[in-house]
């Protein structure tokens, strides 16, 4: 089995365990633990490690300045993309893997909104004294699909080595730090950030395999 095919096994594979958290957040220990009595899944597991962990507001705004770099990653790349447009000036003239890259923003996008209007879980706290859809937990998802991307963008136009890799694993530190962030600060229950971890990855995993074929790696 090719790197492609791997890829899209395990993107495949953790969209299933993406769809049993789900099944289980709706079926299993279902309680009123939530604010305003809203019902959440696995209330035990949940209600513990929020408890352990409480509200910690200034996690929650570093983790929304993390969030900001990410978006602006995807602010980059659609720059270039016009740039190449520009200059070429036929719709030919942009790389393949910037028009995936774009089509890839799209359907991540399109996870949000989703689950902004399918609510699973709602936040353990109040957001402007209203209860906010939760699960799974954007920015964990958001920081793992566009700095992931931007990791795997930079690890194919960067020919410099040295600079290479300071850029890649720069991306991947803030992708760990977003989801650290996220499951410490209080503003999510433990099992919207491993949703977001499950979808985020996955979504992760199926555009690199897509971009290995637009690169031709494969």
């Amino acid at each position: 089995m090719d790197k492609s095919l791997k890829k899209t096994f395990a993107a495949a594979v953790l969209c299933g365990l993406f769809l049993v958290l789900i099944l289980l957040l709706k079926t299993v220990d279902v309680k009123a633990i939530g604010p305003n009595g809203s019902y959440i899944g696995l209330a035990a597991l949940n209600g513990a490690f929020f408890k352990l962990t409480g509200q910690i507001n200034v996690l929650y705004k570093l983790s929304e300045i993390i969030g900001y770099i990410a978006l602006l990653s995807a602010v980059f790349f659609a720059f270039l993309g016009l740039l190449q447009l520009i200059k070429g000036k036929k719709l030919s003239a942009v790389d393949k893997d910037i028009y995936l890259l774009g089509a890839y923003y799209v359907v991540v996008l399109a996870f949000y909104l989703l689950f902004e209007k399918f609510v699973i879980n709602y936040r353990p706290i109040l957001e402007d004294g209203q209860l906010a859809a939760s699960f799974p937990s954007s920015h964990t998802m958001l920081g793992i699909t566009f700095l992931g991307a931007a990791a795997l963008e930079f690890r194919s136009r960067l020919n410099d080595a040295k600079l290479r890799r300071i850029v890649v694993l720069a991306c991947q530190g803030l992708v760990l730090l977003i989801v650290l962030l996220r499951l410490f600060c209080g503003w999510h229950w433990f099992t919207d950030v491993i949703g977001g971890i499950l979808i985020g990855t996955a979504l992760l995993l199926a555009f690199s395999a897509l971009q290995d074929h637009a690169l031709g790696k494969v």
